[in-house]
């Protein structure tokens, strides 16, 4: 970019240079929108409504229940554990995909209590995606446990001799920061409890490296920056060397070792296959596994580098076109996910006034103080001139007071 004011042929230059340019084809991205919503719903990867057709008409349609042997139904789980795999830093057979975020959540955590009977405490952050503490209070309350909630500036402070578990989210979904995920989890063992990371917000777009950090749980979801669409299954990881001793709590049929053998008792399959419990949502796993080839030939270290430029772009020019905003959004590159957000005492007419200029950002409440208005962006499709452009429309909203349009106040039902 130029010193001084950033123009829209910078940003083009940013685009020609980028180590993802093209990978936006690979993607259906309606005529005149600006998405900056991927880090909540991803956009449409090119393939998927073919293949959902063809699940649909051929395999459901006329194989019928033929197809989980003909059309390989029963090997979904196994080919899109082995596709995520190199985004999280694992191995594809460590990993478990099926169930919802939130349900992973709980097996995880009820798992991980029970590695720890000694142990009173989970400790989650109070500024964490609400169903992660909802599920671990419920934990809490099944298995006769306390939930402590820590300071997220510094989480191992709340960490003592009592806690079993610390669970957190990589990125925070308000505000796009990023903890140390490999120190923190040093920080729980050396205080002798588990870690557990929710990568609902960094998966397919934030360098994850479970393996490296030696964690020892993680969930995710697949409908963000993996682009599987509406409620797309979550995915499950625990550490290879837990997996022996981990029990999870939803013993299902799917996780016996012969589930067609029809026994009376429970007898789990080896490794994370004894995680399954009820028949793998088809449907689901084929968008998903489909939406999953937008990520061949991509590495994460380009993902994070176009990630850091888009973002540091965004930040730059609302430095320069609309100064004076509470960006809430750390700068610094180790400390910042794939979003940026900011605080404003209209931020959800705002984001109203901008999604009817075509650019989708969305909304979060946050308590009592302003709420912030959130901007995502997945490498694989936003660009550098889609940036500029979402902040001269930014610029033009508050200058024009659009946002102030007592239409764009009233409430919908998914902010």
């Amino acid at each position: 970019m130029t010193t001084g004011t950033i123009t829209r042929a910078d940003a083009e230059r940013l685009d020609v240079s980028s180590p993802l340019a093209g990978t936006r084809e690979r993607f259906r991205i309606p005529e005149g929108v600006i998405y900056l919503d991927g880090n909540s719903l991803g956009a449409l990867p090119l393939g998927v409504a073919d293949r959902m057709a063809s699940v649909v008409e051929d395999e459901w349609g006329t194989g019928l229940i033929r197809s989980w042997n003909a059309a390989g139904w029963m090997e979904l789980v196994g080919r899109i554990s082995a596709r995520i795999a190199p985004l999280v830093g694992v191995r594809g057979e460590d990993l478990h995909v099926g169930d919802s975020t939130s349900v992973s959540l709980f097996k995880s955590m009820v798992a991980a209590a029970r590695l720890r009977p000694e142990r009173s405490v989970i400790v989650v952050e109070p500024s964490t995606f609400p169903t992660d503490g909802y599920i671990a209070a419920g934990v809490a309350d099944l298995l006769g446990l306390q939930l402590r909630w820590c300071d997220p500036a510094d989480p191992l402070a709340a960490v003592d001799e009592d806690v079993a578990l610390l669970s957190l989210t990589h990125v925070d979904f308000r505000t796009g920061a990023m903890f140390d995920m490999a120190g923190i989890t040093a920080g729980a063992h050396a205080r002798g409890a588990l870690a557990q990371w929710d990568l609902c917000h960094s998966a397919g777009a934030v360098p994850v490296d479970l393996t490296g950090a030696d964690a020892d749980f993680a969930v995710g979801c697949s409908y963000k920056y993996l682009n599987g669409g509406p409620g797309a299954p979550a995915f499950t990881w625990v550490s290879p060397r837990l997996q022996d001793q981990a029990r999870q709590p939803v013993t299902g049929w799917m996780g016996h070792a012969a589930p067609f053998a029809m026994q009376r008792d429970y007898a789990a399959a080896d490794g994370m296959a004894g995680w399954a419990s009820g028949t793998h949502p088809v449907l689901a796993l084929s968008s998903l596994d489909a939406a999953l080839g937008a990520f061949d030939g991509v590495s994460t270290d380009q993902l994070r580098a176009a990630s850091l430029s888009l973002t540091d772009l965004f930040l730059a020019l609302l430095d320069e076109r609309v100064p004076g905003l509470d960006v809430v959004t750390p700068s610094d590159h180790a400390r910042r996910g794939s979003q940026v957000s900011f605080r404003h005492p209209h931020a959800y007419a705002l984001v109203q006034a901008l999604i009817a200029r075509g650019v989708i950002g969305d909304y979060r409440d946050d308590g009592d103080r302003d709420g912030i208005a959130r901007f995502g962006f997945a490498p694989l499709y936003v660009t550098h001139t889609e940036v500029y452009d979402a902040v001269e429309h930014i610029a033009a909203v508050l200058a024009a007071e659009e946002h102030l349009d007592p239409a764009y106040a009233t409430r919908n039902a998914v902010t």
